[in-house]
């Protein structure tokens, strides 16, 4: 106690003697940390990383251990170094990195996850309140690390961090698309990595129940096509997430999304002649839980009891969205039981059925989650609103605000569906709180937001692209202040990260070439990854357009899994195509005509391939985006460019602008006003 007292005493010495070189806007254009922290300042100082260095813990504790013999494995596999101690020592007075911290966490949103950073000349020191905090500092630590030309170095800063938002979730579901435990382990690195705090387990649904449970155990043998975690493995998850500082809760959705369930106990139907089966396809569909059965509850009572204890969390998700009532409309049971009870609408009685499921779950020392449809009236305020719904759904506003107005507490998902393919940029500006007009307490009441991973068009091969690098610029807005909002900048460091998250375990970089070999034939891929890199997959859930409907099991090894959310040669060209018309000199010519010499070149590449049913679908945009690109390259290179070659360009644009196997080109704009350019500039030449 006494040594971590003296340490936060030189700390605070420290911050006051400590003169900033750099301001925190220099220090974002010098460095790639993400999420960026609180307070960052820097000093002269500079310890270098060699065979010597060591770490030591103040006291015992098997997350910090844990985390800090991960540390040096990730700090040798990054630069290479020999380090001859690869685990933390106790209480040791000389070591490189000193962490420190009062007590081991009991994960709950209260846990402190603050920490303070300071890198010396040869000494680093971690402070924190919790071993949690010690968890996130060393994230910090590791992306620090650079190569000065001749060591790898830890160039001297002072870091005082904590995080904006209690709660900073990934939702990722498993019904969907069954996703093995290694894969769910490394999204949960990831997570730590960019410090987010909860995962959402999405365990049940019309396609699947994916828990394995010995007191029902058709759950698990009919409604899971035998993809399901045993308990041992939901155990195994929870604990390495505990390490990580991570949270996990879980979700079984009822009394909609039942088909699953409904399919192994048919009788806690509401439709007792319905042919129940697990659901193929996506969407909403009428199998529901009848509320009006004390069977139902009794079930619910025992499959809680057997489950709740295999998730230490305090919170449990319900689910209890998207339920339409049409089986309940179609009972006159039901309906007398809606009359004697004053039961006015289906929302009456699906409240009617929470309440119940809150009490079955308080029992078990539960609380409850469910998504935002779950809020009426007489629910108890001690319930978590999942909020999801916003202007796609009818909801000018969304559904976060009224639930903070009325006194629950509330999460943001809305903003924040990954699945729906929006670009960075869209997520980064989305902030859970905004600009809403709060009350103090209301304000409080926000504990964070989720990113959510529906997995109806992803599998294990694809959901790390989907999820991944763009979950990580939503994990900046969930922790770092609420004035880091610069697009260029986070775009800058994500790039960086981008590398880190591959470098750490996921794939979502690799398994592009997989899928692009796998289309080809294993071919040479270079151009298809050219035309990739300008491609985008259909957004908004319009994947499925032209009478394609996926199934669970339908191929997703096409052309447009290979392409992610933001093309990085778009955003690259779009940027080269506005330096040009600002000024066409000579470097910014050379970086346009370097694209448009690529696509050129890529259709020269691709027409050499062997053709197969899966390239067919890019011949005729392939083609008609080299035309284009020959098009402008000639007119730049003889500054010669009339309306009559610009109507040329833009009626091939048209046609390039439609979307193919799945994707659009996302370029279009960007060549449309580099055409407009090339007219104004020279058409008199």
């Amino acid at each position: 106690m006494k040594v971590f007292s003296i340490f936060i005493f030189s700390l605070f010495f420290f911050t006051i003697a400590v003169k900033p070189c750099f301001s925190q806007e220099k220090l974002s254009d010098q460095l790639n940390l993400m999420p960026w922290p609180k307070e960052i300042k820097s000093n002269k100082a500079k310890t270098i990383l060699d065979r010597d260095f060591t770490i030591s813990m103040n006291r015992k504790g098997s997350r910090v251990y844990k985390a800090a013999t991960k540390f040096l494995r990730n700090l040798a596999n990054k630069t290479g170094v020999f380090i001859d101690e690869g685990f933390p020592f106790y209480n040791r007075e000389k070591a490189t990195l000193s962490l420190v911290f009062k007590e081991e966490a009991n994960l709950s949103f209260n846990t402190d996850e603050s920490y303070k950073l300071v890198v010396n000349n040869n000494k680093i020191e971690i402070t924190a309140p919790t071993d949690v905090g010690i968890v996130r500092g060393l994230s910090t630590l590791l992306q620090l690390i650079k190569s000065d030309g001749s060591n790898f170095v830890f160039e001297g800063f002072y870091i005082k961090d904590a995080p904006r938002f209690k709660w900073r979730g990934l939702m990722i579901d498993v019904s969907r698309h069954f996703q093995p435990v290694d894969l769910i382990k490394r999204n949960l690195d990831a997570m730590a990595f960019v410090k987010m705090n909860v995962f959402h387990w999405h365990l049940s649904d019309d396609q699947g129940f994916r828990v394995e449970s010995k007191i029902y155990p058709k759950l698990h043998e009919l409604g899971s096509d035998g993809e399901y975690y045993t308990q041992e493995q939901i155990k195994d998850v929870v604990a390495y997430a505990n390490n990580l500082g991570i949270r996990v809760i879980p979700e079984i959705d009822v009394p909609g999304h039942a088909a699953a369930i409904l399919t192994a106990y048919p009788e806690l139907g509401s439709d007792d002649n319905f042919d129940n089966k697990i659901v193929r396809y996506s969407g909403v569909f009428d199998p529901t839980l009848n509320p009006t059965k004390p069977e139902v509850y009794t079930f619910l009572d025992n499959l809680f009891k057997e489950v709740a204890p295999l998730f230490p969390d305090e919170y449990f998700h319900i689910g209890g969205d998207e339920n339409e009532g049409k089986h309940w409309d179609a009972n006159p049971k039901i309906q007398e039981f809606k009359k004697k009870n004053g039961l006015k609408t289906n929302h009456d009685l699906q409240t009617y059925f929470n309440i119940k499921l809150e009490k079955i779950l308080r029992k078990y020392g539960k609380k409850l989650v469910g998504w935002d449809e779950i809020r009426t009236p007489s629910m108890p305020k001690s319930a978590i609103i999942h909020s999801w719904r916003g202007k796609n759904e009818g909801f000018e506003n969304g559904t976060l605000i009224p639930a903070l107005k009325n006194g629950y507490h509330a999460i943001l998902s809305n903003d924040y569906y990954i699945d729906r393919m929006l670009s960075v940029d869209h997520y980064y500006k989305c902030d859970p709180i905004a600009n809403a007009d709060l009350t103090t307490a209301e304000e409080s009441r926000v504990l964070g937001g989720e990113v959510t991973m529906w997995s109806e068009l992803v599998t294990p091969l694809t959901i790390d692209s989907r999820i991944w690098p763009r979950t990580a610029a939503i994990a900046e807005r969930f922790w770092s202040p609420k004035h880091i909002t610069n697009i260029e900048n986070m775009r800058k460091r994500l790039k960086h990260v981008n590398h880190e998250l591959e470098r750490i375990g996921l794939t979502h970089i690799r398994n592009i070439d997989v899928i692009l070999r796998n289309i080809s034939n294993n071919q040479d891929i270079s151009s298809l990854k050219i035309l990739a890199g300008i491609s985008e997959p259909l957004k908004i859930y319009n994947r499925n357009e032209g009478g394609t409907e996926y199934k669970t099991f339908s191929p997703f090894t096409l052309f447009a899994d290979a392409c992610s959310a933001d093309a990085p040669n778009a955003y690259e060209f779009k940027k080269a195509v506005s330096a040009y018309t600002l000024d066409g000199n000579l470097k910014n010519k050379k970086n346009v005509l370097s694209f448009l010499n690529s696509w050129e070149t890529g259709y020269s590449e691709f027409r050499k391939l062997e053709r197969s049913p899966n390239l067919v679908g890019l011949e005729l945009h392939y083609q008609k985006l080299a035309e284009v690109s020959h098009q402008i390259k000639i007119a730049i290179k003889r500054e010669k460019f009339s309306k009559k070659d610009k109507d040329s360009v833009i009626d091939l644009l048209e046609e390039l602008s439609t979307p193919f196997v799945d994707v659009e080109i996302v370029i279009i704009d960007a060549l449309k006003e580099l055409s407009t350019c090339l007219n104004q500039r020279f058409d008199l030449k």
